[in-house]
């Protein structure tokens, strides 16, 4: 109740009562949980928990942010100490109840190795708690699957095979979702970047399907060729020149030098988790692999990250698929599914492909 009401009386006498009785209402378990973490070190403040007028929009950086840092460092020093993970949204799609589950550290602190092992005890943590809830499916996001971690979650099957909570890094929806955003009549495309599973797992579709994959270095032309079948192999081209394409399908790693050789009117479309810096204003830039949610989906008031309000990653939405659908069976480690039976379950479902691209 409002506190004037408290102080003059005229707050309703149940109040007590009623907050009694919630407080005894056992907690709601979600049928899906994504489970994500802080990004940059203002990430924080676009969180539900924060203001709610910075988690409307996409994250972008203010000055008045500044004035923030005080609270930035003290929550910097609460997430080196705090080993849980807090609940950031609750969603209804459908029947599905949804939540997104951060875990409390920083993208930098993944790239630290003594915290790694800190990491992935809390991810496990929420695993089993998951499990031990019976909430289906559990959806990897960012960084709380890569490869160096913990193998794209396949750690995590390891230690705990008996799971009947489902583990989906969702590769496979990056991946449709990726192919879906070339442009038709495209021959040829430029891969750069770190290589990952997704970008393997692109670099095998486009070679098979008759599209040219061209790779500027040679240990990564390398290492992709180790990876396709020699018939796709046939379609995989090292070249030195960067005016081969302009389409560029880029993952992290890209430089600012490599962006600036890319000839004028590129299109950049991204593989990774998190978004190629835009240094050029001559060239066009998609998002991170995302789509549209449809309008069942509830309780919608704060994007995700730097998307758009209403735009969902792919590594979430398949975590809500694979529930939908009933699919049993982790995707995890080297395991992907049919890429073309997920996308088109993402359609069935109301999801939309992403068709405006954002200029630098």
């Amino acid at each position: 109740m409002p506190l004037y009401d408290y102080i003059y009386d005229t707050m309703d006498k149940s109040s007590g009562t009623l907050y009694e009785k919630s407080l005894e209402r056992e907690a709601e378990v979600p049928d899906v949980v994504h489970l994500t973490h802080l990004t940059t070190l203002e990430s924080i403040y676009h969180l539900r928990l924060g203001f709610a007028s910075l988690a409307s929009k996409p994250h972008t950086s203010k000055w008045y942010m500044l004035l923030m840092w005080p609270v930035t460092l003290w929550s910097i020093m609460l997430t080196w100490i705090y080993g849980y993970t807090f609940v950031v949204e609750r969603n209804l799609f459908k029947n599905l109840k949804l939540q997104t589950w951060a875990i409390p550290k920083y993208r930098i602190q993944y790239f630290v190795q003594w915290q790694r092992e800190s990491i992935n005890n809390m991810i496990e943590k929420a695993i089993i708690e998951a499990d031990q809830k019976g909430i289906k499916v559990l959806s990897l996001g960012l960084l709380n699957q890569a490869k160096q971690l913990n193998s794209n979650g396949e750690l995590h099957l390891r230690r705990h095979p008996q799971l009947k909570v489902k583990v989906v890094d969702g590769s496979s929806l990056a991946v449709a979702v990726v192919l879906n955003s070339i442009p038709k009549g495209t021959s040829q495309v430029v891969l750069r970047g770190r290589f990952s599973k997704v970008a393997n797992s692109i670099a095998l579709a486009l070679s098979q399907g008759g599209i040219q994959v061209v790779t500027l270095d040679e240990e990564d032309y390398k290492r992709l060729k180790a990876k396709l079948t020699p018939e796709a192999a046939t379609n995989l081209v090292l070249s030195k020149c960067y005016n081969v394409s302009k389409t560029w399908l880029v993952g992290d790693g890209l430089s600012k030098n490599e962006q600036l050789k890319a000839p004028k009117g590129t299109l950049f479309i991204p593989y990774s988790q998190f978004p190629p810096r835009k240094v050029r204003k001559d060239c066009f830039y998609f998002n991170t692999p995302a789509m549209i949610a449809p309008k069942h989906l509830e309780n919608v008031d704060s994007c995700e990250n730097w998307l758009p309000r209403r735009v969902m990653s792919a590594w979430r939405i398949a975590g809500i698929l694979h529930a939908l659908e009933g699919w049993n069976e982790h995707e995890c480690g080297d395991m992907m599914l049919d890429t073309q039976k997920v996308w088109k379950a993402s359609l069935g479902h109301g999801f939309c492909p992403l068709s405006k691209i954002s200029a630098a």
